[in-house]
């Protein structure tokens, strides 16, 4: 009998994103506080541009991306809200918002070894930004999924090529 497998990636549904973008756009040009401003949402590569006229409506823009993105079943865990609003040209403020994407090597390391602490008969494997977990019985690869999504990695984990 063939082995069972599936890959933990680290990559956001960049199609769930792009809705949940377009509704708070919607959501902006409909807004009354709104109406006239210069506000703006800009996907460039895996950026978010947040553009206003101050930082209250930055605020507002992120918190209305953030309900979208929440009901669009994107985890927040892909975004780094971290960074601090630059002024920009014509009296703007703007906030970048990076897109998360990719398990680094030491994340890697550390999800291999839980697996490997869960004593199941399962085969781990690092390959580039994705572990690949490999064994014949399909309980132990559902347990294998079950203990990593209520593990606290600081990290949305996403499970592919289920076979």
């Amino acid at each position: 009998m063939a082995d069972n497998s599936f890959d933990i990636v680290s990559e956001p549904d960049l199609q769930l994103v792009n809705n949940a973008l377009n509704t708070a756009r919607k959501e902006i040009a409909a807004r009354y506080d709104f109406r006239g401003s210069a506000a703006s949402i800009e996907l460039n590569n895996l950026d978010l541009l947040f553009k206003a006229e101050d930082d209250y409506k930055i605020g507002a823009m992120l918190d209305m991306f953030k309900q979208k993105a929440i009901k669009q079943g994107v985890d927040l865990a892909f975004f780094d809200f971290g960074q601090k609003t630059e002024d920009a040209l014509g009296g703007t403020v703007k906030q970048n918002v990076r897109i998360k994407k990719g398990i680094d090597r030491e994340k890697a390391k550390e999800i291999n070894q839980r697996i490997k602490d869960l004593k199941l008969k399962v085969n781990p494997q690092i390959q580039g930004e994705a572990v690949r977990v490999s064994g014949k019985n399909k309980d132990d690869l559902q347990k294998v999924i079950q203990a990593l999504r209520g593990a606290d990695l600081g990290l949305a984990l996403t499970f592919t090529n289920y076979r």
